[in-house]
């Protein structure tokens, strides 16, 4: 039986994949503790730089799985949250890139693990659906988080309330992706990206991933203490004297 959640390691890149693609992906209990499972162990493996998050088949991940939730409404959800949301801090704090690559329908929770990734690449068929007051609730994964501050509050409620459906034109306009590109071209410039990002020096990525994450939260005045205490620890490591020697080099 194939698992719900495809994992490899390539180099230094690690694949995240939704692998129920039958049903366009769609959040299951048992997918839900596999994504747990696979972000604790790549949260904690230093030989892995990026992390790259995809959905097999024909969509991204087209949200939960409704008939399970219409079944059993509380025990579903009691079950199915915890894991996704420990699968979302994980990847939000592990000081490692993560990036969406998204295709097809990202709807629901999909479109919440979406936009926790630090950099999304979109198929030109990509379709961005809120979803979750369609059917009569709140949302989960970190969207309530994660959309006010790509889009803006009002337009977040916009989004929320309303439910209008957002293509790759409109979520490459509100900043909910990085870039779009042909759908046949989406696994490649993923990889490109990916591979660029692991040249990077790690430790200095992880600083910036962090910085950037809290800013929002801080003071300047906190910030700049940060920014501080930052810079110093990467020009104590050899590999910055490295990356000036390489930089001067290259010019």
């Amino acid at each position: 039986m194939n698992p719900a959640i495809q994992f490899d390691i390539e180099g230094s890149i690690g694949f995240i994949r939704f692998n129920r693609p039958d049903v366009l992906n769609a959040l299951n209990v048992e997918m839900a503790q596999q994504l747990a499972e696979v972000c604790r162990k790549v949260a904690a493996d230093p030989a892995v730089r990026v992390v790259v998050l995809s959905g097999n088949g024909r969509a991204f991940m087209a949200g939960g799985d409704l008939q399970a939730m219409r079944a059993q409404p509380t025990e579903a959800v009691n079950s199915l949250i915890p894991p996704v949301h420990e699968a979302v801090r994980l990847l939000a704090e592990m000081p490692k890139p993560v990036i969406a690559s998204v295709h097809g329908a990202a709807a629901g929770a999909g479109m919440s693990i979406a936009l926790v990734a630090d950099m999304a690449l979109a198929a030109a068929n990509i379709r961005f659906n809120f979803a979750y007051s369609a059917i009569g609730t709140s949302c989960d994964g970190g969207m309530s988080w994660s959309l006010p501050r790509l889009v803006g509050m009002r337009k977040a409620m916009e989004i929320a309330m309303v439910g209008d459906v957002l293509d790759a034109a409109e979520a490459l306009r509100l900043g909910l992706v990085n870039r779009v590109v042909e759908p046949d071209r989406l696994e490649a410039e993923t990889l490109a990206m990916a591979q660029r990002l692991a040249q990077r020096e790690p430790h200095a990525l992880a600083h910036l991933k962090r910085l950037i994450r809290v800013s929002s939260l801080q003071t300047l005045s906190a910030q700049l203490n940060d920014e501080f205490a930052a810079f110093v620890d990467c020009a104590r490591r050899p590999e910055f004297v490295a990356a000036i020697d390489s930089f001067f080099a290259r010019r």
